[in-house]
């Protein structure tokens, strides 16, 4: 079964961390893009973080550079996001995304983070 699940997910108070995991299933996960989106209340789905299928970093939206880091680990299927000095503005509903061309596009089912005092 083709599906990727979050976890993670939770509530913290301004400047703390949280680690979001996906876990993915069912596809050739190292041919695939790997991303980080989120959606806050009332607002579209931007892109956070994403790592090519052959590049050895990933790249960063910049209101989020120098606070998360995305690792991969194809051996496990895994993806995660290690968030740090979290803001109020970072609450959002975080997904997992996995994308390659002439393949269709996965999403995970999306883990909540709240940030509030």
């Amino acid at each position: 079964q083709v599906q990727l699940v979050e976890s993670g997910g939770g509530s913290v108070q301004p400047g703390g961390s949280l680690r979001l995991s996906c876990v993915a299933s069912g596809f050739t996960f190292s041919r695939y893009v790997m991303s980080w989106y989120r959606q806050a209340p009332g607002k579209e789905r931007e892109l956070v973080t994403s790592w090519t299928s052959t590049g050895g970093s990933a790249n960063y939206a910049d209101s989020v550079k120098g606070r998360f880091t995305m690792s991969r680990d194809n051996a496990k299927n895994t993806v995660t996001l290690q968030m740090n000095s979290l803001k109020p503005e970072d609450t959002a509903v975080y997904y997992c995304n996995a994308k390659r061309p002439l393949y269709p596009e996965l999403w995970g089912q999306g883990t909540l983070v709240t940030v509030s005092s």
